[in-house]
């Protein structure tokens, strides 16, 4: 089973990410949350740029990637599920809701600490809001991700099939979440309560830092009200709300060149996770 796993995971990955992806683009198109100030043209051959950079990066670096791990912690007995001889089952449904919480964690690090921000920020300076921004995430940030995500699978012995799951859930929650959709707000207020919803996640993309420093969820919505940084609705309206940063604004920001050397532009200073709750 862990052999057929780790040989067909890539293909898994990469049709969710296609399936997905098509979904939200075309329902983008038919029925958009928010005008588009700035277009998919300015904004898609940076974003998606990225992507490619970053799956090669991971690929070189990581060649087996988090169900690699979960097979070798799964021959070795390595982890607290293999340790302790779990049900499978438990292992799997316990697996995936500690690696989301993992997730959640490792997001407000990457608020709360300057250094992690500059990586970090690289995704708040996309000017829109799409499908594209979930996967706008700096390379070096992605392989730091990576290596706290394989110490998180390794440490809990998570079963192959549930890091799979997870991957698989987390890349197309993202491309939801980030989804310029527009969704009843009577349903939101559901769905929201079982998974990131766009509605949810935008307000993470504000402007506003009380807002930045909010809803830091990617999949399962709970973490951000278990632990007080939930915010139901941005305070412009989601109409109004000016997504983004205020240190890059500017257009060709959004070219891929600029957006690989960002980190290393301006100061690290804005938006800091101690802001939250100062301003009016």
């Amino acid at each position: 089973m862990s052999d057929v796993l780790l040989m067909n995971e890539p293909v898994v990955r990469l049709a969710a990410f296609a399936g997905v992806f098509a979904v939200m683009a075309v329902w983008e198109l038919a029925a958009p949350r928010r005008g588009f100030e700035i277009g998919r043209g300015p904004r898609w051959p940076g974003n998606l740029g990225i992507v490619v950079i970053d799956t090669l990066l991971v690929r070189l670096v990581f060649p087996t990637a988090a169900v690699g791990v979960a097979v070798a912690a799964e021959v070795q007995g390595w982890g607290l599920f293999q340790m302790a001889e779990a049900p499978l089952w438990l292992a799997v449904i316990a697996s995936v809701v500690l690696l989301d919480l993992a997730i959640y964690l490792q997001h407000v690090l990457f608020h709360a600490v300057p250094a992690l921000w500059r990586l970090h920020r690289m995704h708040h300076t996309d000017l829109g809001f799409d499908v594209t921004t979930g996967l706008r995430f700096h390379p070096i940030e992605i392989v730091l991700s990576m290596v706290i995500k394989l110490a998180v699978v390794a440490a809990l012995g998570a079963p192959p099939v549930a890091v799979l799951v997870f991957e698989v859930l987390l890349n197309a929650t993202s491309l939801f979440n980030h989804g310029n959709v527009a969704i009843p707000p009577r349903l939101d207020r559901y769905v929201r309560w079982l998974v990131v919803t766009p509605d949810m996640h935008r307000v993470h993309h504000s402007a506003i830092p009380n807002e930045t420093n909010s809803n830091f969820g990617f999949n399962l919505p709970w973490w951000d009200r278990l632990f007080g940084t939930y915010r139901a609705q941005p305070e412009a309206g989601h109409a109004g709300m000016t997504i983004g940063i205020e240190q890059f604004r500017n257009s060709r920001d959004l070219r891929l060149d600029r957006l690989l050397v960002q980190p290393w532009l301006g100061a690290a200073s804005s938006y800091p996770i101690n802001r939250r709750g100062k301003e009016p």
